[in-house]
């Protein structure tokens, strides 16, 4: 592809001119419309060192608000991004709805300049793209303008720019070793490049190649690339109609017979039980296990994400807060996931949860979890059909680039049955101090126990993956729950720190 481009493309200043005469205020303009509309948009640059990504970037931006946009230079990783999965760093750098991001470079990086200098490794490179088309497609499905723009010179052209910025003390810095060992080897950059072209080159996230020996045609050309596909988008927000799923809508796509539920929640024997003194003695055991433990995680740097999601007084914060007594404060935190507020539904559904991924040697506890979405979203009509259905892959997809990057991954249902709910809810609203636990939605909820228990099984049953389980816990009993949450995190880390 790259070898065949016709590199000599150019453009005279007079047509310069008089066509970025016509771009510029139709990009401003689309930025505007995109702004209404509530439509992000992430404009992502690649291509040769001395290509001109910085150079084009400032005249794209020209024709831009900027309050309405920022750039993002992606070089090394910091430390803190290099203790997290490699795309952590990109979502946590994603655009809200109605605004753009540009990336002079991008989650490229790690299949090109990365994989040339050898820090990404032969047998990661599949995985690595397999994380960067999921991260696109997600995107992509959830609303996102992705316009992928690669700049391609020859060897020649870029020597010779090397060159120049090197006769400047103003400009030299701006040329690396790096960069003269990959013009040294064109070739074989070049045949990465191919690669990384062709293996995501998506219909929801192409790539758009342009000639930059010319910076002035590459200018009109990224203007006219960046201006269409916007204007298409524009088009497509203006014709869309409503679209979102109605609550009833959701009910009827949840089945009516009991495959599901039979083959996952209805295996819980709610009988499971231990006294008072049984209970104490095994606790004392675990926890000073765990205190062991998560200092054993710290030093050998691995993370923990640990979901919790169950019935309303299923016991979750029971067993969180019994997990968590003898563990250093300075290394967990925990989350509990509310409504997403403003700023958060203004992103992807997964960006509020990235963001709060945890570092290596951290452990991060979310006391209700990204599942919301195929329960509570699904049935409540808070997202479509299509939206939830899609999320499955979406949250699997995530989970597997958490435990690609070293992390232990766990997910709990607390499951007890309905009478033992609502024994829990009364003795809460007769308690004084515990009144503020139950609400009049937590009531209402009772009424869409089936639908819930349907939909609860199939999330099981389609996101519970070797390296991400999900863990039925039979949570009748509360000293149980407690139990059986301690023990399965207790052998999770120690089959970890055995494997080292």
């Amino acid at each position: 592809m790259l070898d065949k481009l016709d590199l000599t493309k150019s453009l005279g200043k007079t047509e310069y001119k008089e066509k970025m005469a016509e771009l510029e205020p139709k990009l401003g303009k689309l930025q505007r419309e995109c702004r209404n509309l509530g439509i992000p948009v992430m404009i992502a640059f690649e291509g040769y060192g001395a290509s001109g990504k910085g150079v084009q970037i400032g005249e794209l931006i020209k024709a831009l608000d900027p309050r309405g946009f920022e750039v993002y230079a992606v070089k090394n990783e910091s430390e803190e991004e290099r203790m997290h999965p490699f795309m952590w760093r990109f979502w946590t750098k994603m655009p809200a709805k109605g605004r753009i991001a540009i990336y002079d470079s991008s989650w490229y990086r790690k299949v090109l300049i990365d994989r040339f200098d050898k820090k990404t490794k032969k047998e990661e490179l599949a995985d690595a793209y397999r994380s960067i088309c999921s991260f696109e497609e997600q995107l992509s499905a959830d609303g996102m303008v992705i316009i992928k723009i690669f700049l391609a010179i020859d060897k020649k052209s870029q020597k010779k720019r090397f060159e120049k910025l090197l006769s400047s003390k103003e400009t030299a810095w701006r040329v690396s070793e790096g960069d003269l060992k990959r013009n040294k080897k064109f070739g074989k950059y070049q045949e990465m490049n191919e690669e990384m072209l062709t293996r995501t080159d998506t219909e929801y996230a192409p790539w758009n190649v342009v000639e930059a020996v010319d910076r002035r045609f590459a200018t009109a050309k990224i203007y006219a690339i960046v201006a269409q596909i916007l204007a298409e988008k524009v088009e497509e927000a203006k014709r869309r109609t409503g679209g979102r799923t109605t609550a009833a809508g959701c009910k009827s796509d949840l089945k009516k017979d009991t495959h599901f539920r039979d083959s996952v929640l209805g295996k819980a024997d709610l009988s499971l039980t231990y006294t008072k003194e049984e209970y104490k003695e095994r606790l004392e055991v675990l926890q000073k296990k765990m205190e062991k433990l998560h200092g054993e995680l710290y030093r050998r740097r691995i993370p923990v994400v640990l979901g919790f999601e169950g019935w309303d007084a299923g016991g979750k914060g029971g067993a969180i807060k019994r997990l968590t007594e003898k563990m250093d404060p300075r290394g967990y935190v925990v989350h509990p996931t509310a409504s997403p507020n403003d700023i958060e539904k203004a992103h992807h559904y997964l960006w509020r949860f990235w963001v709060d991924m945890p570092k290596a040697g951290h452990v991060t506890i979310f006391d209700r979890t990204w599942y919301g979405r195929v329960m509570v979203e699904r049935i409540e009509g808070f997202c479509s059909k299509q939206e939830w259905q899609r999320a499955f892959k979406e949250m699997n997809d995530m989970e597997k680039d958490l435990t690609d990057a070293g992390a232990i991954v766990l997910k709990f249902w607390m499951q007890i049955d309905k009478d033992e709910q609502a024994r829990r809810f009364k003795a809460r609203q007769e308690n004084p101090e515990k009144q503020w636990k139950i609400t009049d939605e937590d009531w209402r909820n009772r009424e869409k126990w089936e639908q819930y228990e349907e939909a609860v099984n199939e999330m099981l049953i389609r996101t519970s993956t070797p390296n991400a389980p999900w863990i039925v816990v039979e949570g009748n009993c509360k000293y149980y729950a407690r139990i059986k949450v301690l023990e399965t995190v207790v052998r999770a880390i120690e089959e970890r720190l055995g494997e080292i």
